[in-house]
């Protein structure tokens, strides 16, 4: 088990071990999408590259990045995740809209 602190929303939220970080940002109303990735989301399948997260502790705690991540992520810093392709397994901060 691991809490999300989602920082600028000033939340935290249980996750079980492997739960999905936008499954769980969705299910506890925390907004991960600018306003054109509302309408422009690929629903979760790491497509669209909408649901960008910044990890700021416990990236440690995270599934390692996907083929899909390495690809759309390969000018950002190491700590940008699809919150879609992204595995909690213990304490993580993530802001959101980075």
């Amino acid at each position: 088990m691991g809490n999300i602190k989602f920082v600028k929303e000033n939340k935290e939220v249980i996750a079980a071990d492997g739960a999905n970080l936008r499954i769980k940002a969705m299910q506890n109303g925390i907004d991960i999408y600018k306003i054109i990735g509302k309408l422009t989301n690929c629903g979760g399948n790491g497509q669209c590259a909408t649901c960008i997260v910044e990890i700021v502790e416990g990236i440690e705690h995270l599934s390692p990045r996907t083929d899909v991540e390495q690809r759309k992520f390969k000018k950002k810093p190491d700590n940008y995740r699809l919150a879609c392709q992204t595995l909690v397994n213990g304490p993580v901060s993530v802001i959101t809209k980075p």
